[in-house]
C-alpha cells in the first residue's frame, strides 16, 4: 500500500475511527497495553493514530506516540490535552525512517499498523533499531489465517485493501523475519481471535556480541 493511499484512507477514517474500527478493536488494544504496563521505562507507540490507547498506559511509563497522518495525530493531541496525559509526547513521523537514536526505548508497540504501512519490513526494522537490546516489541494486528472462515474472508477482502486502509491478507513474515527480533509469544486477540498479538524480544546485535567477546 502506497503512502498516498494510506494518507487518503486515514483522512477519511479520522472523524469516525474511534466509533468504528477503534471500537471493534478496543478490547484487544486494552489487553496489549495491560501487557506493556507490566514493564518499566520508555515506550514508543508507532502509528498512534487517534490516541485510542493513550489513556490506558500506566503513569510510570514515559510514552512517545508517532504517526504520519496529520488528521489522526490531531485527534490524539486533543485527547492528550483533554485528559492531561503528562507522560505522553506526540510527534509526526514516517515509521519507515524514525528519527530517534538506536536503542532509545525499552518497549516499542505497533497496534493495527503493520498491515497498513508501505514497506512493512522497513517499519519493523526501525522498530527493532530504536528498541534497546533485551527490550520488547509488541505487534498487534490482522494476519492472514491460512485456513477456515477467517482465511477465506481475508482472501476475499484483499482487493479492497486501499479502501479498507489495511491488508486483510497480510502475512506474518515481515515481522518474524527481522533478524534483530525473536518471537517470545503469539496470542489470539479479540474479537473472535480475528487478530494476533506478537511479543518479540530485541536481540543483541551480532557485531556487538562479537566485539565484546574479542575485548
Amino acid at each position: 500500500m502506497e503512502i498516498e493511499a494510506v494518507t487518503a484512507s486515514y483522512r477519511r477514517w479520522a472523524p469516525v475511527y474511534d466509533a468504528t474500527f477503534g471500537a471493534f478493536t478496543r478490547r484487544g488494544r486494552r489487553l496489549a497495553v495491560d501487557q506493556v504496563n507490566g514493564r518499566t521505562g520508555s515506550v514508543l507507540e508507532v502509528g498512534v493514530g487517534t490516541g485510542l490507547a493513550l489513556p490506558w498506559y500506566a503513569p510510570h511509563l514515559a510514552v512517545t506516540g508517532v504517526d504520519y497522518s496529520t488528521e489522526m495525530l490531531g485527534k490524539a493531541r486533543a485527547k492528550v490535552e483533554a485528559l492531561g496525559l503528562g507522560n505522553v509526547a506526540l510527534q509526526q513521523m514516517d515509521a519507515r525512517a524514525l528519527t530517534f537514536p538506536d536503542a532509545s526505548f525499552d518497549t516499542v508497540v505497533a497496534m493495527h499498523v503493520i498491515s497498513v504501512v508501505p514497506e512493512p519490513e522497513k517499519v519493523v526494522a526501525e522498530m527493532a533499531r530504536v528498541c534497546r537490546p533485551g527490550g520488547e516489541v509488541l505487534v498487534l494486528g490482522h494476519f492472514l489465517h491460512k485456513t477456515g472462515a477467517l482465511g477465506f474472508l481475508g482472501r476475499r477482502m484483499a482487493p479492497l485493501a486501499d479502501k479498507l486502509g489495511w491488508h486483510p491478507d497480510f502475512p506474518k513474515a515481515p515481522v518474524l523475519s527481522c533478524s534483530r527480533l525473536e518471537l517470545v509469544e503469539e496470542v489470539p486477540s479479540p474479537p473472535f481471535g480475528m487478530f494476533t498479538r506478537l511479543r518479540l524480544r530485541r536481540c543483541k546485535d551480532p557485531e556487538a556480541s562479537s566485539a565484546a567477546a574479542r575485548s
